[in-house]
């Protein structure tokens, strides 16, 4: 490769999982601040890069790459490491739980933060008690992924399923519980506690810290 990555990011946002992921890759790349108070993604310039206005988006020797499932997969199959290589047996595996993380989980923690941008507020109440316990079963699913004899979650060395994971959980905590009564206990789920204290401790996480304003125990 001629030149390094460019990763556009915003902090504690989606491109968190990204910039960990290369960081365990040990990738050289360019971080560039998206800057969402002036809402920088919906610039002409951004927007020439995602044309959807999101964050992030990765700029590769092969061209532009947003979507984080996209971007993850891409240097999954460049970058040996993080991720069942695409003639491991257990690829198939691997990609079911991958795009169930992103599609159900992260989406549904997205749901409950940004949830009065999609549905009036008088209603949005009772529609989050709904996805409260919908991201409660999807973390109990992940809980079991993790204690699963066949685990692909929490093993020696870290995945982008250990990252994401991880980052889901950090979220889920900084949302009010004020949001719904039944929300997430993270002691309910000690298997994923115990990957996020060892997560956390991970060279590429203390890293991105002080950038992503990052506390000392993120996740």
């Amino acid at each position: 490769m001629n030149k390094p990555y460019i990763h556009h990011y915003a902090p504690d946002n989606a491109s968190l999982i990204i910039r960990i992921a290369l960081g365990i890759l040990g990738t050289p790349y360019e971080a560039v601040l998206v800057d969402r108070s002036v809402t920088a993604q919906q610039s002409p310039a951004y927007l020439s890069l995602n044309p959807l206005g999101m964050i992030p988006a990765l700029e590769t020797p092969n061209g532009m790459i947003f979507e984080k499932g996209a971007i993850l997969l891409w240097l999954a199959d460049r970058h040996a490491g993080i991720f069942s290589a695409p003639d491991n047996a257990a690829r198939w595996e691997s990609l079911k739980w991958l795009f169930f993380i992103s599609n159900s989980l992260h989406a549904g923690l997205r749901q409950m933060f940004y949830l009065e941008k999609i549905i009036v507020a008088e209603h949005a109440a009772k529609l989050r008690g709904g996805i409260a316990q919908r991201i409660q079963s999807d973390f109990a699913q992940i809980e079991h992924l993790i204690v699963d004899p066949q685990t692909l979650l929490g093993g020696a060395k870290p995945t982008t399923l250990d990252i994401y994971a991880c980052s889901c959980l950090r979220w889920a905590q900084l949302y009010p519980a004020t949001y719904t009564d039944n929300w997430v206990e993270i002691e309910t789920f000690p298997a994923l506690r115990a990957l996020a204290q060892r997560t956390e401790l991970l060279p590429s996480v203390r890293a991105v810290q002080p950038s992503e304003g990052l506390r000392p125990t993120p996740f």
